[in-house]
């Protein structure tokens, strides 16, 4: 469950993805086949980049001895993550303004973001570790300008994201049969997170997953699944995940392999983090994921695909147009080193 690739990098918007040339210009290969097969850490996460929903009370029969690991089987406690990270894909409204800091194929970018109920924007703000050339700032704010003067550009983008967050749902709902669970050694454990350790004040619930043999995956997308295990770190008092260790443990064909061939070793680390938000509450959010990924694309080219993402610098901010978020992007100073 590209915060960030993942089917546009953990269901990242469309809108984060197109902030300056460098990001557009994909390999046509590379491209269609980010668009056929998201990468492990997107099938587990599609959308957590979203706004997500605020932290709420268990329910069901697991609210009763959330802590008691044991008592419950593994998986309802995948189950009910899931469901919860469902929510935080379909969002009843928390935004947030922050830095996104990405380093892909294309190189190693800073991006000042914000979420809207229109979809997040963002500006880039650095690139390779040094500020912008005058001429990439110029760019960029025409860049962001023509947005403003072009709604129906940016409506394409937000119907890009859309897509991804369906995706992200139809995946979240296959997780709990796609893999057997299975409780970590030593139940439960101290959070690694303070973040989160002290929004939830509990230990977290620790599972190990892998494969179902007996789960046929229904589309392209869900095939990746059939060759990912790892463990996941759940709080129990909000059942959501805050971090995830996964790897590629066998090759995976996509499409018979006419789409793509993943070859073992792939691995992805996923943490999630607790933040304030302008209603006083808290919610989730990604804020590290490290991903690897070798792949073979449409039997013509062998690619490497690495991802470095790291969000912070939360700020909970009030609901606004995405073209007044864009405003207060392009008067914000830019970092001078």
């Amino acid at each position: 469950m590209r915060i960030p690739s993942v089917a546009e990098t953990l269901g990242q918007d469309s809108s984060q993805r197109t902030t300056s040339p460098r990001t557009t210009a994909q390999p046509r290969v590379l491209s269609r086949l980010r668009t056929l097969t998201p990468a492990p850490a997107a099938l587990l996460l599609a959308a957590f980049l979203g706004p997500p929903a605020p932290n709420r009370a268990p329910s069901g029969p697991m609210a009763q001895d959330s802590v008691s690991a044991p008592s419950t089987p593994a998986r309802d406690w995948a189950a009910d993550c899931a469901n919860n990270e469902i929510l935080v894909i379909q969002h009843p409204g928390s935004y947030l303004r922050y830095r996104l800091h990405e380093i892909n194929e294309k190189g190693d970018e800073v991006r000042d973001q914000i979420e809207t109920p229109d979809g997040s924007v963002a500006r880039l703000i650095q690139h390779d570790g040094k500020p912008l050339t005058p001429d990439e700032d110029s760019a960029e704010r025409e860049r962001l300008n023509s947005l403003i003067d072009s709604p129906a550009t940016f409506a394409r983008h937000i119907r890009n994201d859309q897509a991804n967050k369906k995706l992200g749902i139809d995946l979240l709902k296959l997780i709990p049969d796609a893999m057997l669970w299975s409780y970590a050694a030593g139940q439960p454990q101290p959070s690694e997170t303070p973040s989160v350790q002290s929004a939830d004040a509990a230990p977290l619930i620790v599972l190990d997953f892998k494969p179902n043999p007996k789960w046929p995956p229904p589309n392209i997308p869900a095939e990746t699944l059939t060759g990912l295990e790892g463990r996941v770190w759940i709080a129990p008092q909000t059942r959501r995940m805050v971090r995830l260790e996964a790897n590629l443990f066998h090759a995976v064909n996509i499409g018979w392999g006419v789409v793509a061939h993943i070859y073992p070793g792939g691995t992805v680390t996923l943490h999630q983090t607790s933040v304030q938000t302008n209603a006083g509450d808290r919610r989730f959010i990604v804020d590290h994921i490290v991903e690897q990924l070798t792949l073979r694309a449409l039997l013509v080219k062998t690619v490497k695909q690495r991802l470095v993402f790291d969000a912070a610098e939360f700020q909970p901010i009030l609901p606004m147009t995405y073209q007044q978020a864009i405003k207060i992007l392009l008067v914000t100073p830019l970092p001078t080193h």
